[in-house]
């Protein structure tokens, strides 16, 4: 007798632990996230981020991070289709392995502009439950000047972030996911430049966003002093 029930406890408790492996299994089931870093940074760049978002749940296999353009000439880097390509890259996998159907997709810089155009020559639109676009320039540099009489630089050309480049209209008033957010700074020494306004809205600002949320804080420090703020709006 003793013997059967220890066999029917045994039985119980590998049942109940096949159970909460399942609950485990199921709650860790997060859209796929792609972080696209800015000119000349780096993947490491996002790792304030990656830690947040793994004290949230995330796993390593959930967080892509492309690896785009030179690390040594920022003027030399553009939206041109070598770099635009590592993005889509990196999209078209998380997309793949994504438990749910769907993924996000944060951006730092130029890396919210390189974001866009991948997203927009996918199709994936329909694809993207949130973006987040950190210290980004959807309607351009100031520092740049306006296109076609802009600084000449692959970064500020026809495929860059000159105002009213091809680039840059083709970027414009487009869907980049279910719910688009940026995330600014009125002090922001990068693309603040001259002024951060381009055509009375802050450049930093995304067409029919959601929701804008400002700090206090420099360029580099918005990619990584607001990563509770990145992580939220992906989970909201």
């Amino acid at each position: 007798m003793k013997t059967g029930f220890t066999l029917s406890l045994s039985r119980m408790l590998a049942t109940a632990a096949m159970a909460v492996s399942a609950f485990s299994a199921q709650a860790a089931c997060l859209d796929n996230v792609v972080l696209v870093h800015g000119n000349t940074a780096s993947p490491s760049s996002w790792n304030n981020t990656v830690s947040t978002l793994k004290s949230r749940g995330y796993t390593d296999s959930q967080l892509y991070r492309p690896n785009w353009g030179s690390k040594t000439c920022a003027a030399c880097n553009s939206h041109d289709t070598t770099n635009t390509n590592v993005v889509k890259s990196s999209l078209q996998s998380a997309l793949a392995a994504s438990c749910t159907g769907k993924i996000d997709v944060i951006g730092h810089s130029m890396g919210v502009t390189l974001a866009m155009k991948a997203i927009n020559e996918l199709g994936y639109s329909g694809k993207v439950n949130t973006f987040v676009g950190v210290a980004g320039a959807q309607h351009g540099l100031n520092s740049c000047g306006v296109y076609p009489y802009n600084v000449v630089s692959s970064t500020c050309g026809s495929a860059g972030l000159s105002i009213d480049s091809p680039l840059i209209k083709s970027v414009k008033g487009k869907r980049y996911g279910a719910k688009m957010y940026s995330i600014k700074s009125w002090i922001d020494e990068v693309v603040c430049v001259g002024s951060c306004y381009v055509w009375g809205a802050h450049t930093s600002n995304i067409d029919s966003q959601n929701a804008t949320y400002d700090y206090a804080l420099g360029h580099f420090g918005l990619q990584t002093g607001t990563t509770s703020k990145q992580a939220d709006l992906l989970m909201n």
